[in-house]
């Protein structure tokens, strides 16, 4: 109990100095940082999952980091977070370096994406639909 809500508290302060541009390059603010972010992302919270995810697949070094970061989209577009959904498609039909295109995937995820309300998602499907008939 004592454990998660200092977790929560951690991640909480994280977010805010997310945004100090002179904190996120300092070495060790940047690695207090990321250990916040992970540690709310391995408790399961969903918000923390997707934001995470959305850093390490975008901004991560290495093929490891970006691996990382499309299991934590994967399991918090799971959960419902639309954005992630959206992500896991976009990233479903490019296709990563162990998996290829998967346009079905895509499809699925941005059905979730549409369900949570996500404004591309539609337009995704749509274009999709389209480029599986003139196939």
């Amino acid at each position: 109990m004592f454990l998660r809500l200092k977790a929560r508290a951690g991640y909480w302060l994280a977010r805010r100095l997310f945004h100090w541009s002179w904190f996120v390059r300092q070495p060790r603010g940047w690695s207090w940082l990321e250990g916040q972010f992970a540690r709310m992302a391995n408790l399961g919270d969903v918000g923390a999952q997707s934001f995470y995810g959305h850093i390490l697949t975008f901004r991560g070094v290495g093929l490891g980091a970006r691996e990382e970061g499309v299991r934590l989209l994967r399991l918090a577009a799971l959960a419902g977070d639309g954005k992630a959904a959206y992500q896991v498609g976009v990233i479903s039909l490019a296709g990563t370096a162990s998996k290829a295109p998967d346009p079905v995937e895509a499809a699925r995820f941005w059905e979730m994406a549409a369900k949570a309300g996500h404004p591309l998602a539609e337009i995704k499907l749509k274009a999709l639909a389209t480029r599986g008939c003139a196939d």
